[in-house]
């Protein structure tokens, strides 16, 4: 019985193993095609020769985008607003969903359902387009920061979490003094590591990917962040009007452009992962266990 059962653990260990490197393959092939993409030259890319290895080694496009100061203005915009449209969101996420964690509550189910209605329902475009032209919002930082500063998802992930920490914690720390800062700043915080760290990612990808907003508030390019730069340059490229940057020779550019903008925008959130990355699985269980 007992070699029965380890025959076919073996088995099972063996099919997983197959499965999971299809599965690294399936998400890694497209990551690794467009790197190479990103450095081949036009004629290999349209003739469909790419695939792992680069084909006729190809700078042009790098050149251009690193030879324009608007990029770099544009991309030191996209760290600022990530950076504090991150700080901004933590720190609200942070004491809404601790706040909601506490069952004695008065109105806490209100509360629940306020932020849960609003993953459903929203103004529309316009009157939040009108909302934020009208209380002075446009073309400033706070455009991009405060229409975004919770996610409902993100919200419900802590409250779970906090709600999972033993409350004879808190209560201890009670009798030692501490008040309810106190006891989020000395107790809870240091022992919430895990889902911090989880939801501070969350949060910075969606920032640094996002470019809607900033299209939508931001009319001095100066602003921008670099995702609309990039965004432009590509519309330049296939022709369109207001290309985020002046190209020497957009024909050859052309082919690879949207390659090198994709490697661009992911760069550093793939080396900010690695340090995240054994916070992150243990965060998002531990997030989840309730509902």
């Amino acid at each position: 019985m007992t070699h029965q059962t380890t025959r076919g653990y073996r088995v099972f260990r063996v099919l997983n193993a197959v499965i999971l490197t299809g599965v690294v393959v399936a998400t890694l092939y497209p990551f690794l095609n467009i790197v190479a993409q990103s450095f081949s030259h036009e004629r290999y890319i349209l003739a469909g020769e790419v695939n792992l290895v680069p084909r006729g080694f190809n700078l042009t496009t790098y050149k251009i985008i690193a030879s324009d100061p608007m990029f770099w203005t544009n991309y030191r915009n996209t760290v600022v607003y990530t950076v504090v449209a991150t700080l901004v969101a933590m720190v609200l996420t942070t004491c809404y969903a601790y706040v909601l964690s506490k069952r004695h509550l008065k109105g806490r189910t209100f509360l629940i359902w306020v932020a849960v209605f609003t993953m459903f329902f929203n103004g529309g475009l316009i009157p939040n387009y009108v909302l934020v032209t009208s209380i002075g919002l446009k073309n400033t930082l706070w455009a991009i920061v405060l229409p975004n500063a919770i996610s409902v998802f993100n919200l419900l992930v802590m409250k779970a979490f906090f709600e999972n920490l033993p409350d004879e914690l808190e209560e201890a720390a009670a009798i030692d003094g501490l008040n309810t800062y106190g006891i989020l700043w000395r107790i809870v915080l240091p022992l919430s590591k895990a889902v911090i760290a989880t939801m501070v990612l969350f949060y910075a990808v969606s920032f640094w990917n996002s470019w809607f907003t900033a299209f939508l508030y931001m009319s001095d390019a100066e602003l921008f962040p670099v995702t609309v730069y990039l965004r432009n340059l590509i519309a330049g490229a296939t022709g369109a009007e207001g290309a985020g940057a002046a190209l020497g020779d957009v024909t050859q550019a052309a082919s690879n452009i949207k390659s090198v903008t994709i490697v661009l925008t992911v760069l550093p959130i793939l080396a900010v992962y690695p340090f995240v990355q054994r916070y992150f699985v243990s965060g998002v269980m531990l997030g989840a266990v309730k509902g």
